[in-house]
């Protein structure tokens, strides 16, 4: 669980650091907006950003009652930001499964992707899709099974 919050800490500490000169100087303004956008990116590639995960057994479970995709993904990955972003509402009709929480998906991705945990790795109807366009994404949801 810590290492998928390194990398907004970090990015947390690096606002503060870069935020500090400003404030320093006088510039108010300048830290401020500099904070603001440390902040925001830290969020964006937190776990948080993100619907709540579950294992990758359960969610093959629930695809195969209900049929909607399953997404392996990991924090801090930025093609799993941009199809988060890209869904926008409609990615909580999708069943997310973190890789880095459960070995059982993480197991599945490198068998998907010859040994490498490559994510976005969609699981569709028993099939997997490494790296989607995020626009056949939203159809696979928006479609009927």
């Amino acid at each position: 669980m810590r290492r998928a919050w390194t990398g907004p800490v970090l990015l947390l500490i690096a606002g503060a650091g870069a935020a500090t000169g400003p404030f320093v100087q006088g510039r108010a303004g300048t830290g401020t907006l500099l904070l603001v956008v440390f902040v925001l990116l830290a969020g964006l590639t937190s776990p948080l950003a993100f619907p709540r995960s579950t294992g990758a057994l359960e969610a093959q479970r629930r695809s195969a009652a209900d049929g909607r995709p399953v997404v392996f993904w990991r924090p801090g990955c930025a093609y799993c930001m941009r199809l988060r972003i890209r869904l926008g509402r409609k990615a909580r009709r999708l069943h997310w499964v973190d890789i880095w929480q459960d070995e059982a998906g993480a197991e599945l991705v490198r068998e998907a992707n010859g040994g490498d945990e490559t994510v976005p790795t969609l699981l569709v109807a028993g099939r997997a899709y490494t790296n989607p366009d995020p626009a056949w994404v939203r159809e696979q949801v928006s479609s009927p099974r």
